[in-house]
């Protein structure tokens, strides 16, 4: 019997095996090779494994042991990985087959999950390197005695984040800060039994993140829908790889752009969830407006979003996935979508509607490879009684702590901004409940600064560090500058034809 895999000998062979890439691949590619290879080594691995337990329990009955009921996937004979580590040619060719093969083997659950990669481009993927490939990750055996699902787990998000760290803007695309992740997640308690939902999922690390949650505190999660929806071919095929390892097997990620072609539907209407987890990708341009102006799915409650910003679009659809008594949402946007004035319409009908619960702002450099700050807005489609025409707003913009280039939140700081939302009560310089009736004197702006006010304390600070006239005359200045840009934008609003009449 080999030895356990330690966690560090874990990530010092998977990113081993992408180091061998460098200088051929872009890293911003890496993911394509290396996610789809360590998850069909582990899928031999374990066939392995459970054919060694099948001739044990049957005394050496070689039939027994082939029968599909003693497997959880399926690995044809000659698509097993020691008949592409004999390959000397066509490695690349190899692979794709061997890889498809398992998929055809397969149909219900492993169809497409190798993803598109070129494997067969010699271009770009000599026969050489791939032999190296295969031969580094033949160097261990990834069993589950030696590599329990939930420590594969553990590598397989380690690997998502070097990918994320070594390909620069592309990372956002499939990798969310696992920190905000947890705080967003806390805050929702998702409980056995629910059903999970993520309209833009990437690798599936926000639904995983419930399933972690309720393992923690020891709870039924085998009972957890988890379904999810992504855009990327490649990105939904590590989202399933991702829930396989992790060793979830009640789980939908569908590939397909949620905005244009939603895909969990049930009759004529969106299929509804517990909860829902999102990071919508930050105002995107390129989507179909005229066609969310005539939704078939009326995911225009409160308006059509402008061309430049579909993030409305996106909160819109997932209100339109809650269900009606359970059902409670939290996502992460950048703080725009709380003040911008082309949304103001809609963001007042959407306060009006009163299932906004808290509005939480996070500091800089929580979106990945971004400086921008970063806010969640939490959702309940029926809030308690106590917090009805209510919203918690809670300033957390000093709440993270930042290592090189990344921030990120610390236990104590989730702990604290959790409790914070739980009492829903006032706490001087870091929480604030509003009425419904104060964010309308606001006209629907929900800019936190606007309701939590900053301690004694901290404004001596700040005139301590700028000098209390300096510190009046700055602020007084951009009061001033502000009140300049609004009346230039009414001057030649009233100058400009309305262009969002007939959306209205």
């Amino acid at each position: 019997m080999t030895a356990r895999i330690t966690q560090q000998q874990l990530e010092s062979y998977l990113w081993g095996a992408a180091t061998l890439l460098r200088g051929t691949i872009d890293a911003g590619d890496y993911k394509q090779f290396i996610f789809p290879l360590l998850f069909y080594k582990r899928l031999c691995d374990v066939f392995d494994e459970e054919t060694q337990t099948a001739l044990k329990e049957s005394g050496g009955d070689a039939d027994f042991a082939a029968y599909p009921e003693n497997h959880r996937f399926q690995v044809p004979p000659e698509a097993h990985w020691r008949e592409v580590r004999q390959a000397a040619k066509n490695v690349g060719q190899t692979l794709h087959v061997a890889m498809r093969a398992i998929e055809t083997a397969n149909p219900d659950k492993l169809y497409g999950i190798f993803g598109d990669a070129q494997w067969t481009n010699k271009d770009r993927l000599s026969d050489a390197m791939l032999r190296d490939l295969v031969e580094h990750f033949s160097t261990l055996e990834l069993t589950l005695a030696n590599l329990p699902e939930d420590e594969l787990g553990q590598g397989y998000e380690y690997l998502i984040k070097k990918f994320a760290d070594d390909s620069g803007h592309t990372a956002a695309e499939f990798y969310t800060n696992r920190t905000v992740v947890h705080l967003m997640t806390e805050m929702l308690e998702p409980q056995p039994g629910e059903s999970i939902y993520d309209p833009t999922c990437g690798s599936g690390g926000m639904l995983l993140s419930c399933i972690a949650h309720l393992r923690r505190q020891g709870k039924e999660w085998r009972n957890v829908r988890l379904c999810g929806q992504e855009r990327n071919l490649m990105t939904s095929s590590i989202a399933r790889m991702n829930c396989f390892l992790h060793g979830i097997e009640d789980f939908q990620i569908i590939r397909g752009d949620t905005l244009s072609e939603p895909k969990f539907i049930q009759g004529d209407r969106l299929m509804r969830f517990d909860v829902v987890l999102a990071n919508p990708p930050y105002s995107i341009k390129q989507w179909d407006r005229d066609a969310f102006a005539s939704d078939p799915w009326g995911r225009n409650l409160y308006g059509t979003p402008p061309q430049g910003r579909a993030d409305y679009a996106f909160w819109q659809h997932i209100q339109c996935s809650l269900k009606p008594k359970s059902g409670r949402c939290a996502i992460l946007f950048p703080h725009g979508v709380l003040f911008r004035q082309e949304e103001a319409e809609m963001r007042l009908k959407l306060i009006e509607h009163d299932i906004l619960e808290t509005v939480l702002g996070l500091g800089p450099n929580l979106f990945y490879n971004s400086p921008m700050e970063a806010c969640v807005v939490i959702c309940r489609t029926a809030k308690p009684k106590a917090r009805k025409g209510r919203v918690l707003f809670i300033n957390a913009v000093n709440e993270a702590t930042r290592e090189r280039a990344q921030s990120f939140l610390t236990d104590d700081h989730i702990e604290g901004i959790v409790a914070a939302y739980r009492t829903f009560k006032e706490i001087p310089g870091f929480t604030r409940v509003a009425t419904l009736n104060e964010i309308r004197q606001h006209h629907g702006n929900l800019s936190i600064p606007l309701y939590v006010a900053p301690t004694k304390s901290e404004v001596r600070e700040d005139a301590a560090k700028y000098g209390e006239p300096e510190l009046e005359r700055v602020l007084a200045a951009w009061f001033e500058s502000s009140h300049e840009v609004r009346r230039a934008l009414d001057a030649i609003l009233r100058m400009t034809p309305s262009r969002t009449g007939a959306s209205r």
